[in-house]
């Protein structure tokens, strides 16, 4: 791939921001705030200040700059908190009220959260559980997205030929160790190694931990077989990988949902979830791969990228 400039690069970025916007109808400085006559007004500037948190990995960072900035335009003070880390810990932050919201997968919420091991059949039910279960402990949910990014197991296409490979059940078939990277947490969470003995019975990985982002280039080198990816992952545009179908939704449905402070909600009035929900109903699974892909492949900055869709978008 070669290196573009920046300008141009923005520009290119910008180009499928709006081509996206059309067919779906930045900055991290926390003290800065944007102003736009477009955007409706100011009703944030008088508002509490809400301290912004997401999680460690590339599409979260667009997630919180989206969030961000779609509220800065409002007028709203706003400090975002970027890269803390896994789900459970970016959690321990909310409920110390270190952070006032965050962006959470609904699926995430239900099996590492709450615990549930059963399944809701569909992303609405999951939604709702993972509603109730927040708003049982002070908080709540935003509207979800059209995008749900699922974990996935991926493989390379001749590994998949070679063993018959259509369905994470099938690893079964594999004689001898199946090497599989992912997160450190994926080895305790029911998302995880866990389900996969429960729910599969399957017991022949060799667990190797990953730090997140590095699973694409030890499925291409050879040192892991089989790696725990994000479906809307911006490398899988390539198609040098083969998903594996998860029948017993051990995964989960994950639509993302700003996990917000009810107290805090109730102070900020109703532009300010209208501002979060306009922000979430733009977010395709056609959009987040694009963006995943500017950051990851093109190695654009997450600001950069949000900023451009937020503009495209009208929603700043």
């Amino acid at each position: 791939m070669t290196r573009r400039t920046w300008t141009r690069g923005l520009a290119a970025l910008l180009a499928v921001a709006l081509a996206l916007a059309l067919a779906a109808c930045g900055s991290s400085d926390n003290n800065k705030t944007t102003t736009s006559g477009a955007a409706g007004g100011q009703p944030g500037k008088a508002k509490p200040a809400v301290t912004l948190g997401d999680k460690n990995f590339t599409e979260e960072y667009i997630l919180g700059e989206l969030y961000a900035q779609a509220l800065r335009a409002k007028g709203y003070k706003v400090t975002l908190k970027a890269n803390i880390g896994s789900s459970e810990i970016v959690d321990k932050a909310l409920t110390s009220g270190s952070l006032d919201m965050y962006p959470e997968y609904t699926g995430v919420i239900l099996s590492e959260l709450a615990h549930q091991t059963k399944r809701p059949s569909n992303a609405d039910d999951a939604y709702a559980a993972a509603k109730k279960f927040e708003e049982g402990r002070g908080f709540t949910l935003l509207d979800k997205t059209p995008f749900f990014d699922s974990d996935a197991l991926a493989v390379k296409p001749a590994y998949a030929q070679k063993y018959g490979l259509k369905t994470v059940a099938d690893f079964k078939k594999v004689s001898g160790k199946v090497n599989l990277g992912a997160p450190p947490e994926f080895r305790t969470r029911f998302s995880g190694l866990v389900g996969l003995k429960q729910d599969y019975g399957l017991t022949n990985f060799d667990f190797k931990p990953l730090s997140i982002g590095l699973q694409y280039k030890a499925l291409d080198s050879g040192r892991v077989d089989t790696a725990d990816v994000f479906t809307t992952d911006g490398q899988l545009q390539r198609g040098k990988y083969v998903l594996l179908k998860d029948p017993k939704f051990i995964f989960g449905f994950q639509n993302v949902a700003p996990v917000v402070s009810t107290k805090l909600a109730g102070k900020m009035g109703p532009e300010f979830a209208q501002t979060l929900n306009a922000v979430s109903a733009k977010l395709t699974t056609e959009a987040m791969q694009r963006m995943n892909a500017a950051v990851d492949i093109d190695k654009k900055k997450p600001a950069a990228v949000a900023k451009a869709f937020l503009a495209a978008n009208q929603l700043v």
